[in-house]
């Protein structure tokens, strides 16, 4: 038996860094010293539409999915796949996975500019039902970027559904945190509402 002596310390358990674009790191450096150094044990990885999975690029993938990397970081044509490169990568912290509208759009869409077409939604509903049965976490927006910003309500709340049947959550970072915010904020609980899932706004600020 061991004794710890902690006298005048204090013990917590590990912390989790509920909002990160961790996605590559976890892969590409496992130890994740810069995580756990501060007590981090767990990341959630996905936020804001952009995650690896499920999307491919043959060339650098627009903004704001260049924030993990160019086209060589993006090797996950599915959520199982990614979730492979994981456990072969065995992390230093849990990792609970969302996946982004955005790649979701990107891969099913040749014009991101406009609302998806009810085959396009279907597809990303497969893809959906793919990533939950893998062992995503949930489903997250970016309705503040261009990737994603064409996307109306009833799009991700058709989209959410899929998610919301596998216990999954739903974090958004919403389409604006200034003059409309209190829009952006009803269309969030709205949508959430919508989809009868689990919402987290990412960023709630002005």
């Amino acid at each position: 038996r061991e004794v710890v002596e902690a006298g005048h310390l204090a013990l917590s358990p590990g912390f989790i860094d509920a909002h990160t674009h961790d996605d590559r790191i976890v892969l590409d450096a496992p130890e994740m010293l810069p995580k756990i150094s501060q007590g981090v044990t767990t990341v959630i990885t996905g936020n804001c539409g952009i995650s690896l999975a499920p999307a491919v690029f043959d060339d650098d993938p627009p903004p704001p999915m260049n924030l993990l990397g160019g086209a060589e970081a993006y090797a996950f044509p599915d959520f199982a796949t990614y979730a492979a490169a994981l456990r072969s990568a065995a992390p230093a912290v849990n990792v609970a996975a969302l996946i982004g509208h955005s790649a979701l759009r990107l891969a099913t869409m040749t014009d991101i500019r406009r609302k998806a077409n009810e085959g396009e939604i279907n597809r990303m509903q497969s893809m959906a039902a793919e990533a939950m049965a893998s062992g995503a976490a949930g489903f997250s927006t970016g309705l503040f970027y261009p990737t994603n910003a064409a996307a109306d309500r009833a799009e991700v709340a058709a989209i959410a559904r899929c998610f919301a049947a596998a216990g999954g959550v739903y974090a958004t970072h919403m389409r604006d945190e200034f003059a409309g915010v209190l829009d952006s904020i009803e269309e969030s609980v709205a949508t959430s509402a919508d989809a009868g899932i689990r919402l987290v706004i990412s960023h709630h600020k002005c």
